[in-house]
């Protein structure tokens, strides 16, 4: 219970050693050593000084503390799940603990057997009868609990068929040690068959764009994957975390919105064999539609963007995460191309993974662009009505001009004839 209750603490103590207030610095991704030279220079030096809270880190990891919880015992009552998510330096303390605790408790018990039934007495008499031959103090005894649990069977401590409760205890730490090695064996194989670590081949572009897609304005940014297993059945999701306050008053922070990147189209379920752009398209849906780029920067918002998908090799699920803050945004620009085609294959060059270059990209809002297309197509949608209006004031404008016309040719003849008769 001590070793369980120790597991407790430390997991709520290694939950609280994330800072939540982290500068925006660019990490560098685990990416293969021709992809280590470059990273992106878009991000300016006054954004990576601010400070900047984050929900989500760049790594995946959540920045979110958990305090005041009372209930630790809920801790206790899956202390698997808490020995896995443990670290390897406090998993590998517990391990070494627990078997060097049942090997010294069942040694204790073998050698008061052996003091109480008077062994220790009759060392070297050969005609008496011991519990354990050979066991001649408690470090025999402790080996002896070693021997039995591990069954490793060197041979020279042995048990005797005249003592009924070694014969019992033996049956205990033999089930024991069964229990014990089910257990931490498990819990061992697995954290190291733990998806995590496949998560960090999962790569996100450091930056994500706005830009014009088959004229629509988009959200878009990119995921690759390092190794060549596949993710399969790999799916994409991406959420707007921004504070919120309702028409009652209600204010609601770090109000989650779902951004649709394809799940309505199926363009959400991915076959992650090369870099994929993951778009967005700003409509009348998207939290982004009444959103310029001159306001871009004044918004308070965070992208968080989940990649999940079985890990081919274990068929265990994996999960990446990453996050991007307006100053991770940039408006108006497009990703450098990284598939070429070569002799007989593709080639991804991840040297160019995060970079982008500007392209023209309008600065209104998405909302903006559609009224300014719905003017111009405007003469287009009259009704008939309008239609016949503008008609009758073309015919009255044609009158008037004839009018004028008439007038001015009948002042013309008037001149003519007076300078006849002079």
């Amino acid at each position: 219970f001590f070793l369980f209750s120790v597991a407790a603490n430390v997991l709520e103590e290694d939950s609280m050693e994330q800072d939540i207030e982290s500068p925006v610095t660019i990490h560098q991704p685990k990416l293969p050593k021709q992809a280590r030279e470059d990273l992106p220079k878009n991000i300016s030096k006054e954004c990576a000084k601010r400070k900047i809270q984050r929900y989500v880190r760049k790594d995946g990891k959540c920045n979110v503390h958990h305090g005041n919880v009372r209930e630790t015992y809920r801790y206790l009552t899956d202390i698997f799940t808490t020995l896995v998510d443990l670290k390897w330096r406090f998993n590998l303390l517990i391990f070494v603990m627990v078997y060097t605790v049942t090997w010294l408790f069942f040694g204790m018990i073998w050698w008061l057997i052996a003091y109480m039934r008077g062994d220790m007495d009759h060392i070297g008499d050969s005609t008496w009868t011991p519990c354990v031959s050979n066991l001649n103090g408690f470090v025999s005894a402790f080996l002896f609990s070693i021997e039995t649990e591990t069954t490793i069977g060197y041979g020279y401590r042995v048990i005797t068929d005249k003592c009924p409760e070694g014969i019992i205890l033996l049956l205990v730490q033999s089930v024991l040690g069964s229990i014990v090695n089910a257990f931490m064996v498990g819990c061992m194989f697995v954290k190291i068959s733990q998806p995590k670590k496949r998560a960090e081949t999962l790569v996100f572009s450091t930056n994500a764009v706005i830009s014009m897609r088959d004229g629509k304005l988009c959200l878009m940014f990119r995921v690759g994957d390092l190794r060549n297993s596949h993710i399969v059945e790999a799916s994409i999701r991406a959420k707007l975390i921004k504070s919120k306050q309702t028409k009652e008053g209600e204010f609601i922070p770090l109000n989650q919105t779902d951004i649709n990147v394809g799940y309505y189209t199926g363009d959400d379920r991915l076959f992650l064999v090369s870099p994929l752009i993951i778009s967005h398209e700003i409509n009348q849906q998207s939290p982004f539609w009444e959103i310029s780029k001159a306001q871009l920067p004044k918004e308070e918002l965070e992208i968080v963007v989940i990649l999940e998908g079985m890990v081919e090799a274990t068929g265990m699920t994996c999960q990446a995460r990453s996050s991007y803050i307006t100053s991770e945004i940039l408006w108006g620009y497009r990703f450098t191309p990284v598939l070429t085609l070569e002799d007989g294959f593709y080639e991804v060059d991840y040297n160019s993974f995060h970079e982008t270059y500007e392209t023209n990209t309008p600065v209104y809002s998405a909302k903006e662009l559609a009224e300014m297309a719905s003017r111009a197509e405007l003469p287009l949608t009259w009704s008939v009505s309008s239609k016949l209006d503008q008609h009758a004031e073309l015919e009255t404008e044609e009158e008037e001009k004839n009018q004028e016309d008439q007038n001015e040719r009948n002042g013309d003849v008037a001149n003519l004839e007076n300078e006849s008769k002079v």
